[in-house]
């Protein structure tokens, strides 16, 4: 990357963390669902899982956190089509910023509103018994990478349906739940059919949520360095793919 790629990717960064920084109450308000998340569907996993109360909000706690990731930088494409709709996308483009930076900088936005989210969902269960331990920080950085490398995929599709908005919200909706659920993130998959447990493998979302839930434990493992990998498999993929769409965009 060279010297005006990142010196663009930091003017576009703070173009878009602006609007965040001015305007916190959408980080507030983004909080709702998995607050309700964790007050009505929380009490149902500790029969699921056959765990204790404690141990259940253990597991079911980092689960939560990669859903708001999921939930959050999958739908951040639809800013951008906003942006293409009112004209200013067209104008960013014909400005000397490098056309990399413009992708780079939106994807790396991610991170602050899912590491806000994360920490305001940890300080909120942490008097009801959940426990941090210091790795739950390394948690924090695999979900980044996995917000940034999907925010660019969300990104990348929504400059390919630009001019059939609806497009992006279908392919959005149709992939959110499968990737959801096969992943474990709400509940346990280990005793479901064969070829459920199959279908999870392939799918890089379950091994950030194992990942998750290890190093939320305090947990060093080759569980927390797959997940930790495939988090970053999805940043390095998103962040390529949306390069290479953003330079073949036209003004």
């Amino acid at each position: 990357m060279t010297t005006a790629v990142v010196r663009d990717t930091g003017t576009v960064l703070r173009r878009e963390l602006r609007p965040t920084l001015r305007d916190p109450f959408s980080l507030i308000f983004s909080m709702i669902q998995p607050l309700f998340f964790l007050a009505l569907f929380g009490p149902l996993v500790v029969g699921v899982t056959g765990l204790g109360e404690q141990a259940s909000l253990q597991w079911f706690v980092p689960g939560i956190l990669v859903m708001s990731a999921l939930f959050a930088a999958s739908m951040t494409g639809s800013n951008l089509l906003l942006e293409i709709e009112s004209g200013s996308h067209e104008r960013m483009l014909v400005t000397p910023l490098e056309r990399p930076a413009l992708l780079v900088g939106r994807a790396l936005k991610e991170i602050l509103p899912v590491v806000v989210q994360s920490l305001v969902v940890v300080a909120v269960v942490m008097p009801f018994g959940f426990d941090l331990e210091p790795a739950g920080a390394l948690g924090l950085v695999v979900i980044a990478l996995f917000a940034v490398g999907l925010g660019a995929l969300s990104y990348t599709l929504a400059l390919a349906v630009s001019d059939q908005q609806w497009v992006f919200w279908a392919v959005q909706q149709t992939l959110l739940f499968p990737l959801m659920l096969l992943s474990g993130m709400l509940l346990p998959i280990e005793d479901g059919p064969a070829w459920l447990r199959t279908l999870a493998d392939f799918n890089p979302l379950k091994y950030i949520v194992d990942a998750e839930r290890a190093l939320f434990a305090g947990e060093l493992t080759t569980t927390a360095l797959w997940g930790a990998l495939a988090a970053a498999g999805v940043a390095v993929a998103g962040l390529a793919i949306g390069v290479r769409a953003m330079r073949r965009a036209t003004a």
